[in-house]
């Protein structure tokens, strides 16, 4: 605190930071440096959409890492109908949550729930076809789809160790599916060889798909080979040797080398591209937007009239402390907005009350903190003294009620994650993320602005400036 320039430097770039973040003007500049269009996610009570309780059938035994593959899975195939910011999570021990904010074909994702999948390893022979065409197979076909879009790619992924580059022509060929992904018995991850080419997926046949593989291994090397899930390509590899033992491994090299995420990504799809269990939706609600609407509209002015109360209180009983309370407080809420933004935090009503309680204990550190300036003023200190004495005997009760505080929103936020409660989770994420930053704003802003305020605030001058 005792340099008052490096605080106010701090400070402006804080504020020049947020602005930039949280205002429309700049929406090209912050796309093109986050790599994703910065703005506020809205949840499901506040937007309007579906939820859709699964359950296990009662029957069936399932632990928890099964019903977690299944919700990824799901929330993987929810994403490609192009419904944004899909959310499916594991509720106690056989139910799945899945809610789609913006819904607006309830059928069709009730469709793509019921599907249980269907993973099959491809034959393409030199035509590299790119991840995301729909294309025809042999195995079970639907003459809806056809294969479109292909292009060449300079890097495709390989299984064993060369690349190869082949140009493509667009078609519309019928592929033969050579095995599918039920002839597959463990698939794991290991670390490559080669420190450069990150990880390889290791996967293991059963013997029927063994025998198969390893006869269309042996006759088609530097050929494609498409892994496919329900008819999409999500990978395309070139043989780079054959496979007779069963046992393979799937690799990238260079720019296309697998990252950790990269290669769990593709050993959930290759081993859970179908459902490792059955689903059946136990229920459905359809939240309207002009419902979502109505409610943050409520919920603002609600804030709104609160938050002009306390600013007038705190003006009236605290003079000059509380102005700075109050800069104080618009920083930590600009501060919060960038904060969800850049997560990205979804906001639901009860994030949005989560937040508006952090308020309140922004409000709280602050208080303390005058508080026990005023009690130094009044044993005749220095304005100095008082303020630098206040805040020493302030902390450790503002440290305390926090910490209460982020204990309790970390249990919160473990309830909602482990029964599905979603509606706890945003209340707890929200309210402790305001809790941490009101101790930033209390420790770092109204401590360094009462501290700038020092020489223009005389002794003499203590009960006007400080109300005692």
């Amino acid at each position: 605190m005792r340099n008052k320039r490096l605080f106010w430097i701090f400070f402006l770039i804080t504020i020049i930071s947020i602005v930039f973040i949280a205002t429309p003007q700049f929406d090209d500049l912050k796309t093109r440096i986050f790599g994703r269009k910065i703005e506020p996610v809205l949840g499901l009570d506040l937007r309007g959409g579906m939820q859709v309780v699964l359950e296990s059938p009662a029957d069936y035994e399932i632990d928890q890492e099964t019903l977690q593959v299944a919700s990824t899975i799901l929330e993987s195939r929810s994403n490609a109908l192009g419904v944004s910011e899909v959310n499916f999570q594991v509720a106690g021990d056989s139910y799945i949550v899945g809610e789609f904010p913006g819904l607006s074909n309830v059928a069709e994702v009730i469709d793509v729930i019921k599907q249980t999948g269907l993973l099959e390893f491809v034959d393409l022979g030199s035509e590299f076809i790119a991840p995301g065409t729909r294309i025809m197979t042999d195995f079970g076909i639907n003459p809806e789809l056809s294969a479109s879009n292909l292009a060449p790619t300079p890097n495709p992924l390989s299984i064993g160790q060369p690349e190869l580059n082949i140009e493509s022509n667009t078609s519309s060929t019928v592929y033969h599916t050579v095995i599918t992904g039920s002839d597959l018995d463990s698939v794991s991850i290991a670390p490559s060889q080669n420190p450069g080419d990150g990880y390889l997926v290791l996967f293991r046949l059963k013997s029927e798909g063994a025998d198969l593989f390893s006869e269309h291994t042996k006759n088609n090397v530097g050929k494609f080979l498409a892994i496919v899930l329900d008819k999409e390509v999500i990978s395309t590899l070139v043989i780079s040797q054959a496979i007779t033992n069963g046992e393979g491994a799937i690799s990238g090299s260079g720019e296309n080398a697998f990252t950790l995420d990269d290669a769990t990504s593709l050993r959930v799809t290759l081993f859970y591209g179908t459902l490792p269990v059955s689903l059946e939706i136990a229920e459905s609600r359809i939240v309207g937007p002009s419902l979502g609407q109505n409610s943050l509209e409520k919920s603002l002015l609600a804030g709104a009239i609160g938050f002009s109360l306390v600013c007038l209180f705190m003006i009236i009983y605290y003079r000059a402390p509380g102005f700075v309370a109050l800069v104080s407080i618009i920083s930590f809420a600009l501060i919060n907005y960038a904060i969800y933004l850049l997560i990205p935090i979804t906001l639901t009503l009860p994030g949005i009350a989560g937040f508006l309680l952090s308020i309140g204990s922004a409000l709280d550190a602050n208080i303390l903190q005058f508080e026990r300036i005023k009690e130094e003023l009044r044993k005749n200190r220095s304005v100095s003294q008082a303020i630098d004495l206040g805040w020493r005997r302030a902390w450790p009760s503002i440290r305390d009620s926090n910490l209460a505080t982020l204990i309790t929103s970390a249990i919160l936020f473990w309830f909602g994650s482990t029964f599905g409660a979603s509606i706890v989770k945003g209340f707890a994420l929200t309210l402790a993320l305001g809790v941490a930053v009101s101790l930033i704003t209390a420790i770092v802003v109204t401590r360094g602005i009462l501290s700038s305020l020092i020489p223009f605030l005389k002794d003499r001058d203590k009960s006007t400036w400080f109300g005692i």
